[in-house]
């Protein structure tokens, strides 16, 4: 495991996907909540502790719970939200984007966790997209037995 960050990395800062995300939220909800970010270069700010209870009677009255879930999960889950997290002095946000109180160093050093899994995710998948995987090899046995069932494919074409 890497050890702690104990420097501050500077604000985080929404991206376009993001900001898609945060909107995603916002046309669910009778009214945008302004501690999503409206345009990329927003600061990207954690939320404090129990804010689905505030968010959730925002919800519109024909959109399903599930639907806002998935939707705040998104957000919630994306790499920039966890490097937000992650800062040394994080804070914890309320719906109007003020800070409330500092993240605790467990959900920092989760964060920091999760971080490292996705590096690890997408460096494989980098490695993996870069080598294809080697062809498997065949005995000779096989590459006869191979040969000759194409050769009687062939024949029964005819």
């Amino acid at each position: 495991m890497e050890e702690p960050w104990t420097t501050d990395r500077g604000p985080i800062v929404a991206t376009e996907l993001d900001v898609r995300k945060a909107a995603a939220i916002n046309t669910l909800l009778l009214r945008p909540i302004e501690i999503l970010p409206a345009k990329a270069g927003d600061p990207i700010r954690p939320f404090a502790l129990g804010l689905w209870n505030e968010i959730r009677p925002l919800l519109k009255p024909d959109v399903p719970v599930m639907s806002l879930r998935r939707a705040t999960s998104a957000f919630l889950h994306s790499k920039r939200y966890y490097y937000a997290c992650a800062q040394p002095d994080s804070m914890r946000h309320d719906l109007a984007g003020n800070p409330v109180e500092p993240l605790s160093a467990a959900d920092r050093q989760a964060a920091q966790q999760r971080l490292a899994v996705l590096k690890q995710a997408q460096t494989k998948a980098t490695v993996q997209r870069e080598e294809p995987p080697p062809p498997p090899a065949l005995s000779k046995a096989e590459l006869i037995r191979a040969s000759l069932l194409g050769r009687r494919s062939d024949r029964a074409a005819r």
